[in-house]
C-alpha cells in the first residue's frame, strides 16, 4: 500500500461536491481579486479565532513581510526568531530590513526557549516571532509576559497550526499580530498561494490593508509604498468551503497521532509531546531517530511518504551566514536537525494506513539498527 505524507487528492474527493460549486460560483460572478469571497472569508477567520480584523494577502510569507511593516519594524531593528523553522521566518526580518537575531528551541516542542529570547534581548530589539511549530503552540503566557515588559511586539507564525490553542485560546490571536499562512498542505489549506494577518488592533488592521494593496486606502492615491498580495476570490471560496470542516480534520489528526505515539514509543522511536496547557493539531507528526537517511531508504521501498522538516538550521544558511553564528551555536536546533522526520498524517487517514506505517517503521527500525 503507498501511504503520501499528505493526501490532498482523498480530502477533494472527500468535499468535492462543494469545492466544485464554489468554484463555479465564482467563475460565474466574474470577480476574481478581493471580491465578497475575501470579505465573508475575513469575517469567518476572524470569528474562528477571535480576533477583531483578517486581512486577506498573497501567502504566508507576505502575511509575515505585511505584519512586520504594520507594526513599524523595518531598519536598524532586531527581531528574534527560532532557528528551526520554515526560511520564511526569517526571511521576512530581513526583507523589511531588519536583523533576525536567532535562538535555540524547546527539545520537546520545537518551538523556541523563552529563556534564550531574555538572553538575547538588546536595546535594538523591537519585536519577536513565536513559531508554532508543527501545531504546537509556543510557550505564549511567559513570551508574553516577557514582551510587555520590555515593549516588544509579538507576532505569531500560525502557519502550521491552524486550530491549536493555548490555554483554551486559539493561536494566532494572541500577539499583536497573527500570521496564517493557506499553503495546499497546511491544516487549512487552499489550491495555491494564499496567507492572513489577524490581529486585534485597528491601526496595524488599517496599515495592513493599505500596505497589500500598493499603500491604497483609496484606490489609486498611494500613501506609502506597499505591495501587489492580494488574495483571490478562487482561492478564498475554497477556503471558506474547507473551514467548516477544520475542526473535525484537526481532530482526526489527533486521532491519528494518539495511534502513532501509542505504538512507536513501544518501538523506541521518539514521538511528539503535547503540553498540558495547549491542543496541538499535528500539521505534521514528526519523529526523532538516529539513523534517519537508513530509515528514509526503507520507507520510500515499502511505499511510505515522509519528509525532513529541516534539514538545515537557518543560522548557518547563506542568506544568514552574516550573522557570524556556526555550527555549534545552536546546538539543539541542529540535533533536531538532523533527527527529526515527518511521517504521513493527514484527516483522511484510515486506522489500516496508520497500522501499515506503523508496521513499515518498526521493519524499518530493524533493518537500521536505529536507536532513539
Amino acid at each position: 500500500m503507498t501511504i503520501p505524507l499528505v493526501d490532498l487528492k482523498a480530502q477533494y474527493r472527500a468535499i468535492q461536491s462543494e469545492i466544485d460549486g464554489a468554484i463555479q460560483q465564482v467563475l460565474e460572478s466574474g470577480h476574481f481579486v478581493l471580491g465578497p469571497n475575501v470579505q465573508e472569508l475575513e469575517q469567518e477567520v476572524a470569528a474562528y479565532l477571535g480576533v477583531k480584523h483578517a486581512i486577506g494577502v498573497a501567502s504566508g510569507t507576505d502575511a509575515l513581510i505585511i505584519a512586520l511593516e504594520s507594526l513599524g519594524i523595518g531598519a536598524g531593528d532586531e527581531v528574534i526568531v527560532p532557528s528551526y523553522t520554515f526560511f520564511a521566518t526569517a526571511e521576512a526580518v530581513l526583507q523589511v530590513g531588519a536583523r533576525p537575531v536567532f535562538v535555540d528551541i524547546e527539545p520537546d516542542t520545537y518551538c523556541l526557549d523563552v529563556q534564550q529570547v531574555t538572553e538575547q534581548l538588546t536595546p535594538s530589539t523591537k519585536a519577536v516571532i513565536p513559531v508554532h511549530m508543527y501545531g504546537h503552540p509556543a510557550s505564549m503566557g511567559p513570551l508574553l509576559e516577557l514582551a510587555g515588559t520590555h515593549g516588544l511586539k509579538v507576532i505569531e507564525d500560525n502557519a502550521q497550526a491552524m486550530g491549536a490553542e493555548y490555554d483554551g485560546r486559539k493561536t494566532g490571536s494572541l500577539g499583536d499580530a497573527g500570521c496564517l499562512s493557506f499553503f495546499p498542505s497546511k491544516n487549512l489549506g487552499a489550491y495555491g498561494d494564499g496567507g492572513m494577518v489577524v490581529t486585534n488592533d485597528a491601526e496595524t488592521y488599517e496599515r495592513a490593508r493599505m500596505l497589500r494593496t500598493h499603500g491604497w486606502r483609496e484606490k489609486y492615491f498611494p500613501e506609502t509604498t506597499g505591495h501587489n498580495s492580494r488574495l483571490d476570490e478562487l482561492q478564498a471560496a475554497i477556503l471558506r468551503v474547507k473551514l467548516n470542516y477544520l475542526d473535525v480534520w484537526n481532530q482526526r489528526r489527533r486521532e491519528v497521532a494518539a495511534q502513532y505515539k501509542e505504538q512507536l514509543s513501544d518501538l523506541g522511536i521518539g514521538v511528539p509531546y503535547e503540553a498540558s496547557s495547549v491542543k496541538h493539531v499535528f500539521h505534521l507528526f514528526v519523529v526523532r531517530l538516529r539513523q534517519r537517511d537508513e530509515v528514509i531508504q526503507i520507507l520510500r521501498e515499502k511505499g511510505i511518504g515522509s519528509a525532513i522538516y529541516y534539514p538545515q538550521p537557518l543560522h548557518l544558511t547563506k542568506p544568514c551566514q552574516f550573522l557570524g553564528l556556526k555550527e555549534g551555536d545552536l546546538a539543539v536546533t541542529e540535533q533536531m536537525s538532523r533527527e527529526t522526520l515527518a511521517i504521513p498524517v493527514y484527516p483522511e487517514m484510515s486506522d489500516q494506513q496508520v497500522q501499515e506505517v506503523v508496521a513499515a517503521l518498526e521493519g524499518a527500525m530493524v533493518g537500521s539498527e536505529t536507536q532513539p
